[in-house]
């Protein structure tokens, strides 16, 4: 997909790892970058070195996700989604000191699976009224690590969320 002045970019989890150097990448190819991320994040900061906009918020709430998305539409067409955002936690299934805390295994799905596919649903809705450029309207990419495959020990709701 060409990557043009016009164009947006939303960036989940853009302030930090794998989602700055995806932002930094696409500022310097010519998009607008909207970076999402947590209000604790350096998003502030990183939107601000790189001329992007910071949309504080969290990938699970709809009103953020939303936010986020109607914030790349004011900058250009969005035609760019990546998910970046993602959490863990190294914990054993089963251990000395007992099971792995359900509630921990909640959260982590529900940011790593519910969160991404609440940006995706959302960002795919907006692209899909895009004029075709090159004959794509948009393009949605989701990122994980390779402990989404692996099974590695202590990466179970890792794992099952990517």
């Amino acid at each position: 997909m060409r990557i043009d002045n016009s164009s947006s970019a939303l960036i989940t989890g853009g302030a930090s790892g794998l989602g700055r150097a995806t932002a930094e990448l696409l500022a310097a190819s010519g998009a607008h970058v909207v970076i999402f991320d947590l209000p604790s994040s350096d998003g502030e900061a990183v939107a601000k070195d790189l001329g992007a906009t910071f949309v504080p918020g969290d990938v699970t709430s709809e009103a953020d996700a939303s936010a986020a998305v109607a914030a790349a539409v004011a900058r250009g067409p969005l035609r760019i989604t990546v998910n970046c955002a993602g959490i863990g936690d190294a914990q054993r299934t089963a251990g000395k000191d007992g099971p792995y805390p359900l509630d921990k295994f909640r959260k982590i799905v529900e940011v790593n699976l519910i969160g991404t596919f609440n940006v995706i649903r959302l960002a795919a809705q907006e692209m899909s009224g895009n004029e075709p450029l090159d004959g794509d309207r948009g393009v949605i990419v989701n990122t994980a690590s390779v402990a989404a495959f692996d099974g590695q020990i202590g990466q179970c709701s890792y794992s099952a969320s990517k």
